[in-house]
């Protein structure tokens, strides 16, 4: 009976039309996501931690930034509000991703906004905004399953590939340098996003700080390049907006 409800409801074209087209546009930004997963899960286990203890914190955490921020302070035995503080720090970029995606899915209940925002990342914000920025409809059924085409390939590739590099990590040699390979691969899939002279503008000033603020504790430059991107971008954009209405 449930496989039957299964078989009759997946059919259902728009919904399986803008899942497909959320994984067809992330598809080449999980070849990073795996790389820079693969990575993570080789850091938790050379850190110190059990591969067991490294597979709960990928599943329950699903935040490559505040793991490898956390991983030398738990290394070296640092209080756990230092940690906690620590990981809040570097993931404040998500306070400012959810405002922005709230107005495309206010309309669900709590419970379903929350698990949303635990499968979210920057990929799935970065690819939903590049299609739906500039949509006046929000909060429409085919925007939520272009969204699950995005968030959930994603959580699916990132939590294998830790796992694999949790559990078979130790056989990859370090000449390979996957961070920087890993890296590399986020800035093919961000580079062809920018189009637009706010983009520029938000990758430069973002650029600049994070450089600027790498010798801050607790990766406080990274929250810096941030809140310092986002600012220039808005602030590009409105002066962009008022050249047009003077002309």
């Amino acid at each position: 009976m449930q496989l039957s409800r299964f078989v009759s409801w997946w059919p259902d074209s728009p919904r399986r039309h803008s899942f497909g087209h959320g994984l067809s546009d992330v598809l080449t930004a999980l070849v990073a996501v795996g790389t820079w997963g693969f990575v993570t899960g080789i850091a938790m286990v050379k850190s110190g931690l059990t591969e067991s203890m490294a597979t709960l914190m990928t599943v329950l955490v699903y935040a490559g930034s505040a793991q490898l921020t956390s991983l030398p302070l738990i290394a070296s035995s640092e209080p756990l509000w230092l940690i906690f503080l620590a990981a809040t720090v570097v993931n404040v970029r998500f306070i400012i991703f959810g405002a922005a995606l709230q107005p495309y899915f206010r309309h669900m209940s709590w419970g379903k906004r929350l698990g949303l925002g635990y499968i979210s990342s920057d990929i799935s914000f970065v690819v939903f905004m590049a299609r739906y920025g500039d949509s006046i409809a929000r909060g429409t059924r085919e925007q939520l399953w272009y969204y699950l085409g995005i968030v959930i390939p994603g959580w699916l590739t990132w939590n294998l590939s830790s796992m694999l590099g949790i559990y078979l990590g130790g056989f990859v040699p370090e000449a390979w340098s996957l961070d920087f390979a890993a890296v590399l691969a986020l800035l093919a899939i961000i580079i062809p996003l920018v189009k637009t002279r706010p983009m520029v503008m938000c990758l430069l000033v973002a650029g600049f700080i994070a450089w600027v603020g790498q010798p801050l504790p607790l990766r406080l430059g990274l929250a810096g390049a941030v809140v310092g991107g986002v600012v220039a971008g808005v602030f590009s954009d409105y002066l962009v907006h008022r050249k047009q209405r003077s002309a």
